[in-house]
């Protein structure tokens, strides 16, 4: 299949003018000016008015959830095989979103290990997945209804030895307080320091990096000191946080997307506790997610897909939200493609290059002018995961004409 006549962003940069794009056996075959492909008699796509990108990445995912309000009751008392259909359903409708690989920072009783599995091996055809297993906090901490409770760095190394051993690719600790856990405030760390900083050993003996839910400079500041790979949220960093992260190289992803679409919902039933939270918390949000970008840190997209009013399938606004937020869009496209691979580990995604898995995204317009063109799931034309076609909708001008899946169409 060559791709012809569009734009190409590579997920680090635009290609000049002219290039050609040729997909081989689900890999990115060939790079080059069109002049170089002049004999081709194989399947084209003309993309004159498109852009190609590499299939986006979320970071911050949660494939139990499917944007329920009230996550803890939608949860509790369900079968692990209601939870593995809940894992499947949600993680093909990020795929027909545009999001060909994914990192899950939460799940329960490790059911979405066992999904990831058969999506990584091919088994099931759907994105790529990364998984941490079962969340780590302290006894009666963010998210404990489902987590994985430990206090003391004995017991913390316990939890994270059962995280690996159960198969995860990650492991997530919970250092601050939370919007959706009930009697936890966000300016309070949770894990200490030294707490934080056996876990993190732990995972890094066995090769796991390590996410850490910081949303408050106590926190942020214990899960930084003890070596974790990521900051996730970083809802308020100060000038100490953001000199430390930079020090250290450390990623944030900062989900900017949760607040918004909470505070936005006029759906009713958030409980007011959360809600004062969300409102504490968006505007400070905003600001310290800017200053760590005007600083120079690395930025990974993640949507924390799941949460209320947040459901599958709708990740790809989080780059709109960075924009509007003071991003420039290619840097934000950058975060959902490029440095999330690096996050996750993903050799061979994240970028168009040659040799890479064909994981194509094409979108009408050009997002480098308007990050709406990507963000909207109206403007997908084409996505491609390891070269099959998930959905064309380029005979559609609403997009969307047709889910291709291996057990046939779904029609997301």
């Amino acid at each position: 299949m060559l791709f012809i006549n569009g734009a190409i962003f590579d997920g680090e940069a635009l290609l000049p003018a002219g290039h050609a794009l040729l997909v081989e056996g689900g890999r990115i075959a060939r790079i080059a000016p069109g002049a170089a492909f002049a004999g081709y008699a194989g399947p084209t796509i003309d993309a004159a008015g498109m852009t190609i990108l590499p299939g986006l990445i979320d970071c911050h995912a949660h494939l139990v959830l499917g944007g329920e309000l009230n996550p803890a009751a939608a949860v509790t008392g369900i079968s692990h095989v209601e939870l593995t259909l809940r894992c499947l359903e949600n993680a093909l409708a990020s795929l027909a979103g545009g999001v060909t690989s994914l990192r899950d920072l939460g799940g329960i009783d490790h059911v979405e290990l066992r999904v990831r599995d058969a999506f990584n091996s091919g088994r099931v055809f759907g994105p790529t997945v990364r998984a941490a297993g079962k969340f780590i906090c302290m006894t009666g901490g963010t998210n404990y209804f489902i987590a994985r409770q430990a206090d003391g760095p004995d017991e913390v190394v316990k939890a994270v030895r059962e995280q690996i051993h159960a198969g995860c690719d990650c492991v997530k600790l919970m250092a601050t307080g939370g919007v959706l856990t009930p009697g936890v405030r966000l300016e309070h760390a949770q894990f200490t320091c030294e707490e934080m900083t056996a876990g993190v050993n732990e995972a890094r003996r066995f090769g796991r990096p390590v996410a850490s839910h910081a949303m408050t400079p106590a926190g942020v500041l214990n899960a930084v000191r003890a070596g974790v790979g990521s900051i996730e949220h970083g809802v308020l960093l100060d000038e100490e946080c953001i000199d430390e992260m930079l020090a250290r190289d450390v990623v944030l992803v900062p989900t900017l997307m949760p607040f918004q679409r909470l505070l936005a919902s006029n759906a009713g039933g958030v409980p007011e506790w959360a809600m004062e939270k969300a409102r504490w918390a968006s505007e400070r949000h905003r600001k310290s997610f800017k200053a760590y970008y005007d600083a120079g840190g690395r930025i990974a997209m993640g949507a924390d897909t799941g949460t209320p009013f947040n459901p599958h399938g709708n990740a790809a606004w989080e780059l709109f939200h960075m924009v509007s937020a003071g991003m420039k869009p290619a840097d934000a496209l950058k975060a959902g493609t490029a440095t999330a691979a690096d996050l996750l580990r993903l050799d061979d995604r994240g970028r168009l290059r040659e040799g890479f898995a064909a994981d194509i995204v094409v979108v009408a317009g050009d997002p480098l002018a308007d990050i709406a063109a990507v963000a909207d799931r109206a403007g997908h034309r084409l996505i491609l995961k390891d070269g099959r076609t998930v959905l064309d909708g380029r005979a559609s001008p609403a997009g969307h004409a047709g889910m291709h899946l291996r057990f046939g169409a779904v029609g997301v």
